[in-house]
């Protein structure tokens, strides 16, 4: 069975690397541009099982960190792994996605070895 991996970031060439990444080892992969548009597709696509969230701290209409508190929130996605993937490296917004129920915190650009490592040690 495909795993599925959702990919929020408001920048469209980012996203685009990710998905070619992605879908080249086998993921299913879904994109938003923002946390609305993820809660959106969230709600509407009738997904299975999500395995792993992706997702960027710094976007317009909501951001990664509130969105990651408010997925969080839903008991189908509760247990659903999250790495933030984004510019931001200060210890402050750290410890702010860890505490909205971020695991794994990945700072730009990055290498498509990198982000698959770290894609496979948190889909199990």
């Amino acid at each position: 069975m495909e795993k599925t991996i959702l990919i929020v970031d408001d920048s469209a060439s980012f996203r685009r690397v990710e998905v070619m990444t992605l879908s080249a080892a086998g993921y299913g992969v879904i994109e938003a541009c923002d946390g609305v548009d993820a809660l959106n597709k969230l709600n509407t696509l009738n997904i299975d099982k999500l395995h792993l969230i992706i997702c960027d701290v710094n976007m317009p209409n909501m951001g990664g960190i509130e969105f990651v508190t408010r997925v969080k929130q839903n008991p189908k996605y509760k247990f659903t792994p999250v790495m933030m993937l984004t510019t931001e490296d200060s210890d402050e917004v750290k410890q702010q996605g860890r505490a909205a129920g971020a695991k794994a915190w990945m700072v730009k650009p990055f290498t498509s070895e990198k982000i698959l490592n770290a894609v496979n040690k948190l889909i199990l």
